[in-house]
């Protein structure tokens, strides 16, 4: 073992916020990382007696952690190091927003870095006593947000979608550090984000109502559109942007306000948000945000479920968690929204493009480590196609696969969000193995929230993971022998949000998209998500549709007019 130990004074000043975590004492190299090469930027590491690491690069510093993380599929722990969370100081919020100010609560939860386990701020914990205040401010609010015209609220939106994609860079590293994303996937998340905003800026100008013709000639019939007033958004980890300006961007161009509580684990994302959203000129009290720690989330959700001011309830989650929101939303008959679970089936049939239908299993499995409610978890593979479907892919994982921290260039794999998350996978992989599946790559839980991708051959229906939403990357293939046989094994579940499906069968294309108890279907493609499309499910995995031009629908009531006594 090598080891370097200097001591230096810590950076008194730092132009852009940097947020450091705390670091191990020893650099170690292993027999599998004998050299440790710096780059001309980094031109010395130092390590101070209580054990932090700086680099002098490029005239500044920046804290630098040595952490052993697995770096391929199928190698041993090697070091790793991993980068400080460097971003504008403006976009860095931590406070509570609400009615265009930004609020302290009476505690504070801590933000993690999945990758590593460390501390990356602090936030306001608010409670049920913020969140009333942020659903009184959004009432308030209502009144004068629904009398600006479509136009104006397309004008601010579009000023909005331009900021977010002026702060790509920062608003991707959030995601990175606070939600394990690869840079590579968080800006693909920030420019997937945008693209709902820049959509429902147009939008708010096509709610169109409709003149009816009437029986009476006495009489005309209109139906008027209209926002249905506060909207209470709930959203999740996995993706901490996107999931917001899906859902607040159709509510604000319909002329809703909004209180958003967003993810304890994730809130960063969605304070810098509100930050932009208040740059962009939204007004006071028409966008809000409530962090909330774990502990806090069942009392603040109760407000925003319950609230008689609150007129739309969104959610996006477990269907267990949806559950008990359209409960507490029923008492007073709000309008509710649900993106909950899924189980999605990939299906590929004899005829398919093998190597398309490969490509398409990447795609739809490893995204964000897995953790998407649309990723394939049931690979039925026909079997002709079988054994080959099964040696390309194995192929394919150990060709593009790489673990590490998100802020690494070559990762291609984060972490799970939480050391729960990885023992869910470990317990699904294991259950598996003792009823008989075999472990072709992976396998292995690993330090931290790191899970091996793993792909298991001779799975069956009798499995966990064939049965339970595993949002993880295991990868279980089913072989089956007709299309019969695969649609009966897709569509047991009692939840059907995606599928997916690959076969150069026109005849048996129609058939399968249309029996498949799904509500969005990718035919020859692993990707589907797009502003312009619609996206919910059926069964349990939810109610209603979001993006498309249903999104607005959502956010909006309709309003019978009988204009009457008229003289023919």
């Amino acid at each position: 073992m090598c080891m370097i130990t200097c001591l230096m004074r810590p950076p008194s000043r730092l132009v852009r916020t940097r947020i450091y975590p705390r670091t191990t004492t020893l650099l170690k190299f292993t027999s599998h990382c004998s050299s440790f090469a710096l780059t001309d930027s980094e031109t010395a590491f130092y390590l101070t007696s209580c054990g932090q690491i700086y680099s002098r690069a490029m005239g500044s510093f920046c804290l630098l952690r040595s952490l052993c993380l697995p770096r391929q599929v199928g190698l041993p722990l090697v070091m790793h190091r991993q980068y400080s969370l460097d971003i504008s100081a403006q976009l860095l919020r931590t406070q509570g927003y609400v009615n265009g100010q930004w609020i302290n609560a009476p505690s504070t939860f801590p933000v993690l870095d999945p990758a590593t386990g460390e501390e990356i701020a602090k936030v306001a914990d608010c409670g049920p006593a913020e969140a009333k205040l942020a659903v009184d401010a959004a009432y308030k609010a209502f009144y004068s947000w629904k009398q600006h015209t479509a136009k104006e609220r397309s004008v601010l939106l579009r000023k909005w979608y331009d900021l977010l994609t002026l702060n790509k860079e920062d608003l991707a590293k959030l995601i990175t550090f606070e939600c394990g994303k690869p840079m590579k996937e968080s800006l693909g998340e920030i420019a997937y984000a945008a693209g709902f905003l820049e959509w429902f800026s147009e939008e708010a100008r096509r709610v169109y109502g409709d003149v009816v013709p009437s029986a009476a000639k006495d009489r005309r019939i209109l139906l008027l559109k209209q926002p249905v007033g506060v909207a209470s958004i709930i959203t999740p980890w996995n993706f901490p942007s996107a999931m917001i300006t899906r859902k607040v961007g159709a509510a604000l161009a319909a002329g809703c306000t909004i209180v958003v509580k967003p993810a304890e684990d994730t809130p960063l994302s969605a304070l810098a948000l509100a930050e932009l959203a208040s740059q962009a000129g939204i007004p006071a009290g028409v966008f809000n945000v409530v962090p909330c720690s774990r502990e806090k989330t069942p009392s603040v959700g109760a407000v925003l479920c319950t609230d008689p001011l609150v007129g739309k309830v969104s959610f996006t989650g477990s269907t267990a968690t949806g559950k008990i929101l359209l409960k507490l939303a029923a008492d007073t008959v709000k309008r509710v929204s649900m993106e909950l679970g899924g189980h999605a089936p990939f299906i590929v049939f004899d005829s398919a493009d093998v190597d398309k239908a490969v490509a398409g299993a990447m795609n739809s499995k490893f995204r964000n480590s897995g953790q998407t409610c649309v990723c394939s978890n049931r690979f039925l593979v026909q079997s002709k196609i079988h054994d080959c479907f099964i040696e390309k892919l194995g192929k394919a994982m150990d060709a593009e696969l790489r673990l590490g921290h998100g802020s690494d260039p070559n990762t291609t794999q984060g972490p799970l969000i939480n050391v729960r998350a990885s023992e869910k996978v470990e317990h699904q992989v294991m259950d598996a193995v003792s009823r008989g599946a075999k472990v072709l790559r992976g396998g292995k839980r690993l330090d931290g929230s790191f899970h091996q991708p793993t792909l298991l051959a001779d799975v069956t229906t009798d499995m966990l993971c064939t049965r339970e939403e595993t949002f993880g990357p295991l990868l279980p293939v089913i072989r089956f022998s007709t299309e019969k046989e695969a649609l009966a094994i897709a569509n047991a579940s009692h939840v059907g949000l995606a599928g997916y499906f690959f076969s150069q069968d026109v005849s048996q294309i129609w058939r399968v998209a249309e029996n498949l108890e799904v509500g969005m279907v990718g035919v020859n493609e692993g990707l589907l998500s797009t502003p312009e499309a619609s996206f919910g499910g059926v069964k349990q995995s939810g109610l209603g549709r979001e993006g498309s031009k249903y999104g607005i629908e959502e956010y909006l009531d309709v309003k019978y007019m009988c204009f009457g006594g008229l003289t023919p």
